[in-house]
């Protein structure tokens, strides 16, 4: 394994941090000079921006013909942003979670997983497959911005919002040049570092001796996951926990939506799915997606508790991929124990504590 390998993966994961971070604030400060309320930015520029990385290395892996780390990205992404990014966020303080977040955003994440599986199932992602996830994300960024709209928080989201990115300041002379150039400094920030991530992936890969898929759900997964980790960290630090669970939720929703249809819609050619991944790291994804319900319903709540569990569960995950990948024996044992025995015992636990307290509700 070469140095440069480590070079490779290094610089491509710090220009697609500094790429999504340069794009999201031109590009909000842009929309804003046309006029554009701050709310509505958050909703679309922001929401689209965290998933920038994951969009990145999806589109760059499917042009390359590496359908396997396009698709490991997303899944890895989805499941390291709920059992890493949450477990590790919760342990700094208990995140609260919004009824709205379970009522509607979580089902959706779940309906989100369950019909990009349902699609998955043939073995391949299409352009109409793709077309069919992308409309998905249109259809729900427009209903983010019209509920938006009529909430009468509103006002108090919009000066928020202006004061974080700085939409409230008064515009500077060749204001809308510097803000189109971050733009663009943004996204040769982002194509760069994607290519670089995947470029210094694959040499992994197969240095390692492991799969393409393997290295897109675990590095490259994390690694474009960054973003995400970042901002929640920083809202558990600042108080606003309920925003690094919105922030997850919705993220892992535009992964499936607008990274799968994106990369399905320019893909040469329909992006193969590993029987691997249909056979273990969907149904994980999906696991994870549930599980978040009844979590989360539990007093409107993250627990340090719940997060240990989340974090157990990641190493567990990893771990057996890892093993599986590289052929040992222990790994098939490994992963009956974790199914036959971890998730129902966790899963039973989970359904006791839910009826407790929904019971407790009512």
């Amino acid at each position: 394994m070469s140095a440069m390998t480590f070079v490779y993966l290094i610089a491509g994961l710090v220009l697609l941090v500094a790429g999504a971070e340069v794009l999201v604030r031109g590009a909000a400060k842009l929309a804003a000079q046309f006029g554009i309320p701050p709310l509505i930015i958050g909703l679309t520029v922001v929401a689209f921006g965290t998933s920038a990385p994951e969009t990145a290395v999806s589109v760059q892996a499917s042009f390359n013909g590496s359908g396997d780390i396009a698709i490991g990205n997303v899944l890895g992404s989805n499941i390291a942003n709920v059992l890493l990014i949450l477990g590790m966020t919760s342990l700094i303080a208990p995140l609260v979670v919004s009824r709205q977040l379970i009522r509607l955003d979580v089902p959706i994440m779940i309906g989100a997983s369950l019909v990009t599986y349902a699609l998955a199932w043939d073995g391949s992602l299409s352009r109409l497959d793709g077309a069919l996830l992308f409309s998905g994300v249109v259809g729900y960024t427009l209903f983010l911005i019209i509920s938006s709209r009529r909430a009468s928080a509103a006002a108090t989201a919009d000066d928020e919002f202006a004061k974080e990115f700085g939409l409230d300041e008064t515009p500077k002379p060749y204001a809308t040049l510097i803000n189109a150039a971050l733009v663009i400094v943004g996204l040769v920030l982002l194509v760069a570092g994607s290519n670089f991530l995947v470029e210094g992936a694959v040499s992994l890969a197969r240095a390692l001796g492991l799969s393409e898929l393997v290295i897109g759900l675990t590095v490259i997964a994390i690694g474009t996951s960054l973003p995400e980790l970042a901002t929640s960290i920083l809202a558990a630090i600042r108080g606003e926990r309920d925003i690094a669970v919105g922030n997850i939720v919705g993220s892992n929703i535009f992964n499936l939506l607008c990274v799968l249809g994106l990369a399905s819609l320019v893909s040469p050619t329909a992006i193969s799915v590993a029987a691997s991944a249909l056979a273990f790291d969907f149904p994980v994804m999906i696991a994870v997606a549930v599980a978040c319900l009844p979590i989360f319903f539990t007093g409107y709540a993250i627990n340090r508790w719940e997060g240990l569990l989340f974090l157990a569960y990641y190493a567990a995950y990893t771990g057996y991929l890892v093993m599986a990948s590289a052929g040992r024996p222990f790994a098939e044992t490994f992963g009956d124990a974790m199914i036959g025995y971890a998730v129902p015992l966790t899963a039973v636990t989970l359904l006791v504590i839910t009826t407790r307290a929904w019971k407790k509700q009512h």
